[in-house]
């Protein structure tokens, strides 16, 4: 187990700079979820820690020492694929045990690792299968167990579910999490799924064109976005956004009048958030008219138009109106949020 350490880290193609001045600094023990929309870089982040992609410019330390320029192999990390990497023509136990073998492991010691391993993720009744006779949730299962036979200092993972249905999913990043709080090994995870980094991460990187756009609990980059960029994407559905001006009476925007507490300067020009769960129906509220209503079982997702935009709410009620009605609804005047027009930046 290690801190990483990432120090102006930057990667170009030739001309081409895809990553700018990363600085992130992941504890020893802690899980720390990359996200992001394809191409940001959080991929090729992950392939530098391991060694897989050289770094342009920048420091990448493992337990304090500096790795910029070590083999994969001597980086002393275990890195878990999207597409799993199993060799097909081994059972379960030696793909599990081929790392050790060829670092030069007893048998003893390999075949006592890998039953430890596999007493854990559940795979002890599958050791002499091969991965042909396997479903995919098993097959990440003996890729995980893979990494953790070596003991290694630092786990990383790249959108290792991305291939599994949605149920399965679900269980997988119980089983991750559960390895990670049993183990205490450092993790540094890569998705796309901003519900993945949620649900698993000690800490959330948001990464969008290659710089780091913020770095936080995903509570708090929940609760507290620091720019239009992250209250986009943290969070699902995703945050309503209206643009207006800041006046006496609210931000005024096209055809509506929004509720605000924001002490922001008269006349600023102001990007309005509010999350759909975030909406309330209420009486008295704004009027809204629904497009379309999806219901979920245990909530309502309501498609509406609110003056001349359209939104989207949550309700824990059950929706009696149809689409073409009209509702009224109220935001929650302590979960709105407010960015500044031009820079995009939370205005606090």
């Amino acid at each position: 187990m290690a801190p990483v350490t990432l120090k102006s880290v930057t990667k170009s193609y030739g001309a081409t700079s895809v990553l700018h001045g990363i600085d992130i600094d992941i504890a020893d023990g802690e899980f720390v979820v990359l996200v992001g929309p394809s191409g940001c870089g959080k991929s090729t982040l992950l392939r530098m820690i391991a060694g897989l992609e050289t770094i342009t410019g920048g420091a990448i330390e493992i337990g304090g020492r500096v790795v910029n320029d070590l083999e994969p192999k001597d980086r002393d990390i275990a890195m878990v694929f999207q597409n799993y990497a199993l060799y097909p023509h081994m059972t379960v136990a030696t793909n599990m045990g081929f790392s050790l073998e060829h670092r030069g492991g007893s048998k003893a010691e390999i075949a006592e690792r890998v039953q430890w391993a596999a007493g854990i993720l559940g795979l002890t009744h599958l050791l002499d299968r091969y991965p042909r006779q396997l479903s995919g949730g098993q097959r990440q299962r003996v890729a995980m167990g893979r990494a953790i036979v070596r003991n290694p200092q630092v786990f990383l993972f790249d959108e290792p579910l991305s291939n599994l249905d949605a149920k399965l999913r679900v269980v997988m990043r119980g089983e991750i999490k559960g390895l990670h709080q049993r183990l205490g090994v450092t993790t540094v995870y890569v998705t796309h799924d901003q519900v993945e980094a949620m649900t698993m991460a000690d800490r959330i990187v948001v990464m969008n064109g290659g710089k780091v756009e913020q770095v936080g609990a995903p509570l708090d980059l929940y609760d507290r976005p620091a720019n239009l960029f992250v209250a986009g994407f943290i969070g699902s559905p995703a945050m309503n956004f209206i643009e207006g001006i800041v006046t006496n009476e609210g931000l005024v925007a096209l055809g509506v009048t929004l509720p605000l507490t924001n002490s922001a300067p008269l006349g600023t020009k102001a990007t309005y958030g509010i999350r759909p769960e975030n909406l309330t129906l209420a009486a008295d509220g704004l009027p809204a008219k629904i497009t379309l209503i999806e219901p979920m079982g245990s909530e309502t997702q309501v498609t509406m138009t609110l003056g001349d935009h359209t939104i989207t709410g949550v309700f824990r009620e059950r929706i009696a109106a149809r689409p073409g009605e009209t509702i009224h609804i109220r935001p929650d005047l302590n979960a709105i949020h407010l960015f500044d027009a031009s820079t995009g930046l939370r205005i606090e």
